[in-house]
């Protein structure tokens, strides 16, 4: 009888918190349905089988770097160096297999090795400095796009390893290999953002960072944590883009901080802290994919891309600040009204 009670209250949870994270997100499933009839009817290739696969493969390496950006943001933090650790990466990985004959584990140990280091360093400046993360990310980021161009010397390597480039095309049954990986990895971060301590914590560091630290809270090791995730997610998104496209280029994920961070915004994570979901991401993500693939099938100029995602993230930043300025507003105007009553 215990069982069928638990059993019972267990579905009505899932059944609550499904309904209320579509709630919180229809306005962008709204969106999104929209965007997509509007491709559609300018291409009757978007609904194809195979450009579904291609765009499911194109989210996923967007959001890998997307959902450890998620958790920066709600702390207030940002990280611009996850575009060209994706690049070092996948550059990395395939010089150690191509240039010095190593297998593909070695390759992929390499490239989640470069992620790892570097988020170590962002973090670690971070979390016992009071330097803005912007400057110490795009920083590293510099490093890392100079040594990624040193070491391929502007030229493509070359991936010809089968079972690294697996990962990138491959399947695990009727699931592309990238998307099989995105699951466990966005399984992992809801589950940290919302049944752990740390999780709660990183909520608290984003909304009052002092009110956290006198509370307690070891901001060190959320911080230390959190970019060190976001490296090594950089580096997985690195490494299965480059056996996507069968080869390392110091091209690879270049303005993929910007997508990550649309992606983000777009899902209503704040600029400012102290608030986001990932299933907003998720959409967020989900949404700058159809765009990218749409204006691709209309035959847009790539540049106009990059003019696309610019508004996307103004108008979701914007929307931000004016959320933000309405809350500001109810607070003051309670505050004024409990002085009047005394």
């Amino acid at each position: 009888m215990a069982e069928v009670q638990e059993q019972f209250t267990l579905q009505n949870r899932l059944k609550t918190e499904t309904i209320e994270t579509f709630k919180a997100n229809i306005g962008l499933i709204i969106g999104l349905v929209v965007l997509c009839v509007i491709v559609s009817i300018w291409s009757e290739f978007f609904f194809t089988g195979q450009n579904m696969i291609n765009v499911l493969r194109q989210i996923s390496t967007n959001l890998f770097v997307a959902s450890a950006m998620t958790m920066i943001l709600i702390t207030g933090g940002i990280d611009l160096s996850c575009g060209w650790v994706i690049s070092l990466s996948g550059v990395l990985a395939a010089g150690v297999m191509y240039r010095h004959g190593l297998p593909a584990f070695a390759g992929v140990m390499v490239g989640l090795a470069v992620g790892a280091v570097v988020g170590f360093i962002n973090g670690f400046i971070l979390s016992r400095t009071v330097l803005p993360p912007f400057i110490i990310t795009y920083s590293i980021g510099s490093i890392c796009r100079g040594i990624s161009y040193i070491y391929s010397n502007s030229e493509n390597i070359r991936i010809d390893n089968v079972s690294y480039r697996w990962l990138g095309t491959g399947n695990i049954g009727p699931v592309p290999t990238p998307v099989f990986f995105l699951l466990i990895v966005l399984l992992i971060v809801w589950l940290i953002l919302n049944k752990t301590k740390m999780g709660r914590n990183m909520y608290a560091v984003g909304g009052n960072v002092h009110a956290a630290e006198y509370s307690g809270i070891n901001i060190k090791r959320i911080r230390l944590f959190m970019y060190v995730f976001s490296g090594i997610m950089a580096s997985v998104a690195g490494v299965i883009l480059s056996a996507r496209t069968y080869s390392g280029r110091s091209a690879n994920g270049n303005g993929a901080e910007m997508d990550a961070i649309a992606a983000v915004v777009l899902g209503g994570t704040s600029m400012l802290g102290g608030a986001g979901r990932l299933s907003g991401t998720i959409f967020g993500a989900i949404i700058i994919g159809v765009l990218n693939n749409g204006l691709n099938l209309m035959g847009m100029d790539s540049y106009w891309q990059y003019v696309a995602k610019g508004a996307v993230i103004i108008a979701a930043v914007y929307f931000d600040y004016y959320k933000n300025s309405l809350t500001r507003r109810k607070v003051k105007r309670v505050f004024s009204i409990g002085k009047n009553d005394m």
